[in-house]
């Protein structure tokens, strides 16, 4: 049913596309001060394919979004724009400058593809080697057995710093560096519950705040300016960059889905697992350089779209950096969602069908990650009966049984859900260790959490 209501703005839209069509791609201008769209060129310019997706894509936006959008949505094929949508303001609540198409978001969980691909391109490079330990690169760190791989993959078993650090006495009056995330647990490595290394997936933000540090030591640089130098400033990438102290005046603030602001706090500056800002456009170029081999060999790009954490059957997995979907019908989606105080994010590619799809808000709207079921306009994608990757989980596939007469099935139950759950608490950073659920979200101590 949800599918069908879908379908029936597209035919009317349909009648209309030739004047969307008319609209091109290039930088915009909110027409009136809270919203501005585009769409593909279509006549010459554009095939009547691509009219087609660009009617079914709209509809889309249309119908779930509506007139609530904060944030970004941006549909490309072959890297070209061929729907795109800003609307709302930096603070949803009406002030500030309106969204436009230059307008960089915090990635959130989405930076941990620059981190990753950092690593890849210094091992393409012959500068490092992934299976080598994680001690060969950062001295001092007391896991035994756990190498770069196990840290791209999340199977190194160490837990999530924001999650531990807070509990075993870090001081909250104190900003926390990457650095420090690396000292604290050689300091208290016998009181932190490390896992053993590749025995199974275990999403953790501390791998990625380690692996920035090992892009710093391998380059001799810092983080951002390897990211600047390397990808960057070569792609034209000029909304993107790593977040620093010095960039607090131009980075775009996050809401609770209230209304209030988050305040800045103690995990704010660690990067390489959070904390780079960047546009939808800007995402596109992303994508299409890593499609084209411009900085990877092939055999470096297969490495990391494999899944690694077969353990039990199920369509969920993790690449190096990676989230995908690896379907039975041979086909695999490529992406990665974020959360980090109200930013939401996800960022999903179609290697097959050359289609990125990038949606970013900062009002913490969950609404976000339907983006994802877009996917299903382009290949069978089975987008529909599945909902997000909110807690880091590598999942069993899902099972969809036909409802017995006068019974709700799964799918209407997860529909149903959708509706009424709102978001009105936020991921914990005090609970003890990793994995386990905060007792309360409602403690004055309680910070956001990220995925």
């Amino acid at each position: 049913m949800k599918t069908m209501l879908r379908v029936i703005p597209f035919s009317l839209f349909a009648l209309g596309c030739a004047q969307w069509g008319d609209k091109q791609p290039s930088l915009l201008t909110p027409s009136n001060g809270q919203v501005a769209v585009s769409a593909a060129a279509s006549h010459s310019n554009t095939s009547d394919s691509n009219s087609y997706y660009i009617s079914l894509v709209k509809g889309f936006i249309d119908t779930t979004f509506g007139e609530k959008l904060n944030g970004s949505i941006l549909v490309a094929k072959d890297g070209n724009v061929l729907y795109e949508k800003y609307s709302g303001f930096e603070n949803p609540r009406g002030y500030g400058d309106s969204i436009t198409a230059t307008t960089p978001f915090h990635l959130a969980s989405v930076s941990k593809t620059f981190t990753a691909m950092s690593i890849l391109k210094l091992w393409d490079e012959g500068r490092l080697q992934i299976d080598s330990l994680v001690s060969a690169y950062l001295p001092g760190f007391p896991c035994q057995g756990v190498t770069v791989r196990m840290l791209l993959n999340h199977r190194s078993g160490l837990p999530k710093y924001d999650h531990y650090m807070a509990s075993l006495g870090w001081n909250r009056k104190k900003i926390m560096t990457n650095q420090d995330v690396l000292d604290f647990l050689i300091a208290n490595r016998k009181k932190i519950p490390v896992g053993r290394p590749d025995r199974g997936f275990s999403y953790s933000n501390t791998n990625f705040a380690l692996l920035a540090l090992i892009v710093e030591k391998v380059s001799g640089e810092f983080y951002g300016d390897y990211l600047k130098h390397t990808f960057l400033d070569s792609l034209g990438m000029h909304d993107t960059y790593v977040y620093t102290r010095a960039d607090s005046a131009r980075s775009l603030p996050s809401y609770y889905y209230n209304g209030r602001q988050y305040a800045f706090d103690f995990l704010d500056l660690v990067y390489g697992d959070k904390n780079i800002y960047s546009t939808p456009r800007d995402l596109v170029k992303w994508d299409q350089a890593l499609s084209s081999n411009r900085f990877f060999k092939q055999s470096t790009l297969d490495a990391a779209y494999t899944p690694y954490s077969n353990e039990k059957p199920g369509t969920h997995n993790y690449g190096l950096g990676w989230r995908m979907y690896v379907l039975k019908n041979g086909k695999k989606l490529i992406y990665h969602t974020g959360w980090w105080h109200g930013n939401r994010t996800i960022f999903v590619r179609l290697l097959d069908e050359h289609v990125t799809i990038v949606a970013l808000c900062n009002n913490d709207s969950r609404n976000i990650y339907t983006a994802k079921e877009m996917a299903d306009y382009f290949g069978d994608y089975m987008q529909g009966i599945d909902r997000g990757d909110e807690d880091g989980r590598v999942a069993a596939a899902p099972v969809v049984r036909k409802a017995k007469r006068g019974t709700v099935s799964r799918k209407q139950a997860l529909a149903k859900n959708t509706v009424k759950k709102k978001t009105t608490g936020k991921r914990s950073t005090t609970t003890a260790y990793a994995g386990k659920a905060s007792k309360s979200t409602k403690s004055k101590t309680t910070k956001s959490g990220k995925k």
